[in-house]
């Protein structure tokens, strides 16, 4: 039996927090699969790694333990107490195995996350890129690992300024290997794992492997990445609703949007350096569903007392026959965490196949879980998930691309 890591790159943060106790809690049956996508037709007939057999490790730059955070999270009932309590333990062998992360680029709101427990500003880029690498290698060694899947589940940075700079692998190097203090951590971590044949995956809008010098090293060293921005509520509706409306021809004049949201991430969204790139992404999917749309704008404002929930309030301002003008609002509640959890599994389990079975480069298949999923320009939802299933009826009989 292949044993499988999984390197989480904000390994204390509420999202990572939460797939960690849930993969334990799923090993102990405390809890069922409801929410993992791989738990059900198509993707369940593949030969997947099992969640309840994940060995997790990871970054961060700083916060409580992790069996801490999964109590605070509690609090709200997400997970429930009872289920901390049952995995207590297994959360803190995780916590060992958690290293000092970097935070270089990620802007002065990530920063003040953190509590100084980031790797040595003061090591030049190439030094931090080889910490990286020594960490993900000291991990599957310590643990006998087959594969590491790395998955960066980390606060959001600002968007990196003239990308162009590392549109090929070599220029990605050499601006590593002359300190170039502008490629940000997200792009760090990729490029330590792509160099180690680690499969990655950007559950972020952060850079992450979305450089075309990145995407060239994928395809050199035969890695499979995937990313980037996790769709878990507004967006997944967007993308669900939007094809209804252009399939019926329903002129859509307006869509607006506003999210509240009041944990860690949500405070780091109050910086508008950090926000642009969620705002794009998350805009980005109407104007391809809809692109007669006349307006459409998304808003993201911190609201402490919600804690690890979200909501987010839309309002659908349409044309239908003989001009006349309608309406549809719909309001999205739910626990940011419980809905990202399972897709991180989901991720670590489909990105181990794909490497297992020689897919490397970008994995098109899993656009369904992003907002800006790379290499794919298609957002319907349903057309996004005849994706994996196509890929699901190539492998499941044993065939292969």
């Amino acid at each position: 039996m292949t044993t499988t890591g999984v390197w989480l790159v904000g390994a204390r943060g509420n999202v990572a927090t939460t797939a960690i106790a849930g993969a334990k809690a799923l090993a102990r049956g405390e809890t069922d699969t409801t929410g993992l996508v791989t738990a059900r037709e198509p993707a369940e007939r593949l030969e997947l790694p099992d969640v309840g057999e994940f060995v997790f490790g990871g970054h961060d730059i700083g916060g409580p333990g992790l069996l801490a955070q999964a109590r605070a999270l509690s609090e709200r009932g997400v997970p429930s107490p009872r289920t901390v309590e049952a995995v207590a333990e297994d959360l803190r062998a995780v916590e060992d195995r958690i290293r000092p992360g970097t935070a270089v680029n990620c802007g002065p709101a990530v920063e003040e996350l953190g509590d100084g427990e980031t790797v040595d500003d003061r090591l030049t880029v190439a030094e931090t890129v080889a910490r990286i690498r020594d960490d993900y290698a000291s991990f599957r060694a310590a643990h006998d690992l087959d594969r590491v899947v790395v998955i960066n589940v980390a606060s959001t940075e600002p968007p990196l300024d003239s990308p162009e700079r590392y549109d090929t692998r070599d220029a990605f190097r050499r601006a590593v290997d002359r300190d170039d203090r502008d490629i940000p951590a997200s792009a760090l971590y990729a490029y330590a794992a792509l160099l180690e044949g680690h499969p990655y995956a950007n559950f972020t809008p952060s850079t992450g492997s979305a450089l075309g010098g990145l995407r060239e090293l994928a395809i050199q060293q035969e890695v499979p990445h995937v990313g980037r921005d996790a769709k878990t509520g507004e967006t997944l509706l967007k993308s669900a609703l939007g094809p209804m409306f252009a399939g019926r021809n329903l002129r859509v004049r307006s869509w607006e949007g506003h999210n509240l949201l009041g944990n860690g991430d949500g405070l780091v969204l109050e910086d508008d350096r950090n926000a642009a790139g969620k705002l794009r992404s998350k805009g980005d999917v109407l104007s391809s569903l809809l692109p007669d749309i006349d307006h459409s704008a998304v808003r993201i404002d911190y609201a402490p007392s919600l804690g690890d929930w979200k909501t987010a309030w839309d309002y659908v301002h349409f044309e239908g026959f003989l001009d006349t003008e309608m309406t549809m609002q719909f309001t999205w509640e739910g626990s940011d965490s419980a809905l990202a959890a399972p897709l991180v599994l989901d991720l670590a389990r489909l990105l181990a196949h794909a490497d297992s079975h020689g897919a490397y480069g970008l994995q098109t298949q899993l656009a369904s879980f992003f907002k800006d999923p790379l290499g794919v320009d298609e957002h319907d939802l349903s057309r996004q998930f005849d994706l994996l299933a196509d890929y699901v009826d190539r492998h499941a009989g044993g065939g292969g691309d």
